[in-house]
């Protein structure tokens, strides 16, 4: 498969990254881990002046033993290594910023890389689908929304997304009735193998894409029928949203009522589809991340309340106020996780750095403006008054739809680039290299969201701005 092209538009990494590159660490064993062997680096940044083509070492490295998920048939596969476009450097690179950001060199690394493949001498055989269920829907085309800041990605994986995607729908549909017949289409159009594959490019197993995948199928059933879609109210959210939540942070009362709050997480389609994808989670993380993903999914809540109670108050919020709101109702909780669905653990000490914090807020606001680009069309062709940015822009500052729509792009890219500098600063301020490769799985996750909204031409489609 090709390496695609340069991002469209520059990045300004460039001069954040040169006011921190004079105090890059070493890579000694004291600096990092106080005495003890130090790991090697995780992959370089995707972005910025010392991102480079990767020379992967010959001596390969040891592929991770597939998780133990249960009723998910045999493990997993090979580590897989799809290839990352780069901005071009535009700044004189610093040395200490390279040896930070380059990643690692030594024997038994090669696997932290995201090599090109190879493009294979003769097509191999598609794989077959399960009698039971129809094979994925091939990618679309769509694309890109003119003057948006964003990195082209490969195509994910055809034998993953497969694989993902038949197990999703067994899951979803079998295990815990999420979907009924007829609403099958949607389920199939949202195309949720191809995305979870394109944001995980380094699982190192199929079972470990599935965490993620049924965690965003789960957030997505919530969303629809609580919120949205299938028969969702801001009415009422409240109360439902607590019940629900509690699938993923248990209620500790008396014997007397456990079991009735035990027996209530089986009543509907969310708390069935929430319980299970926390049970799969939980196996899979340490306490530590699971308690991570509880918080982010509370925040998740607590953003989908407030545009709950502007829905019921018909109140259009101020530009600042959206963007407030968007910090929470966004796609945190699934970036937050990149770790988990690599197989390691970034330590909560490390993750609850201000910086690292910083990072991952601007990842999600980022991701989710996008969101409201794509879905612009969508949301105006629904019933009522969506909330989107370039609606509240047109609405408090009294421009045509085409100039809101197109100050949110601006939005966008500003947001992007803050994210780019933050995480290029934190790689050089703390060269850990369990942070090095938690901020490169956060980059790539922004990258395959886009790649997934832009290509979901059965979801989304452009205004005529242009």
């Amino acid at each position: 498969m090709p390496v695609p092209g340069p991002s469209p538009a520059q990045s300004s990494l460039p001069a954040a990254a040169a006011r921190f590159g004079t105090h890059g660490h070493g890579r000694g064993t004291d600096a990092v881990t106080g005495g003890k062997p130090a790991l090697p680096t995780g992959p370089a940044l995707p972005f910025g002046p010392a991102a480079r083509p990767f020379h992967p070492v010959s001596a390969p490295a040891p592929v991770p033993e597939a998780l133990p998920v249960p009723g998910e048939g045999p493990g997993g596969d090979a580590v897989a290594e799809p290839a990352r476009a780069t901005a071009a450097a535009t700044a004189t690179p610093n040395p200490a910023l390279e040896r930070i950001m380059r990643g690692p060199s030594g024997v038994g690394t090669e696997g932290l890389f995201f090599t090109p493949r190879q493009a294979p001498s003769a097509a191999p055989p598609e794989p077959a689908a399960a009698p039971d269920v129809p094979a994925p829907r091939p990618a679309a085309g769509g694309r890109p929304i003119p003057g948006l800041y964003h990195h082209p990605v490969p195509e994910p994986d055809p034998a993953r997304v497969e694989e993902v995607s038949r197990r999703i729908k067994r899951w979803a549909v079998d295990e815990v009735e999420a979907y009924p017949p007829e609403w099958e289409d949607q389920f199939d159009g949202f195309s949720v193998g191809r995305y979870m594959v394109a944001c995980h490019p380094d699982a190192p197993t199929v079972d470990h894409l599935m965490i993620a995948t049924r965690l965003m199928v789960a957030e997505n059933v919530v969303d629809d029928c609580y919120c949205e879609d299938h028969g969702g109210s801001p009415v009422g959210l409240g109360g439902r949203l607590l019940l629900a939540h509690t699938a993923l942070d248990p209620v500790h009362t008396t014997a007397e009522y456990q079991s009735e709050w035990a027996q209530s997480l089986l009543s509907d389609a969310p708390r069935r589809s929430y319980r299970s994808a926390m049970e799969y989670f939980t196996r899979a993380a340490t306490p530590s991340q699971v308690d991570r993903y509880r918080h982010d999914m509370a925040r998740l809540h607590m953003g989908y309340l407030a545009e709950a109670a502007w829905a019921e108050t018909k109140y259009v919020p101020e530009v600042s106020e959206y963007l407030a709101m968007r910090q929470f109702n966004n796609f945190r909780p699934c970036p937050t996780i990149t770790d988990t669905v690599g197989g390691y653990e970034l330590p909560a000490d490390l993750h609850a750095m201000p910086a690292m914090q910083r990072v991952i807020a601007l990842a999600g606001n980022a991701t989710t403006i996008s969101n409201d680009l794509y879905s612009y069309t969508k949301e105006l062709d629904s019933p009522g008054l969506h909330l989107n940015l370039p609606v509240v822009i047109a609405a408090r500052e009294g421009l045509s739809d085409k100039e809101a729509y197109l100050k949110a792009v601006e939005i966008h890219n500003d947001l992007m680039h803050a994210f780019e500098a933050a995480a290029a600063e934190l790689a050089v301020s703390c060269p850990d290299p369990r942070v090095v490769r938690f901020l490169r799985g956060v980059a790539v996750w922004v990258d395959g969201n886009h790649y997934w909204h832009q290509s979901n031409t059965y979801r989304y489609s452009l205004p005529d701005f242009w």
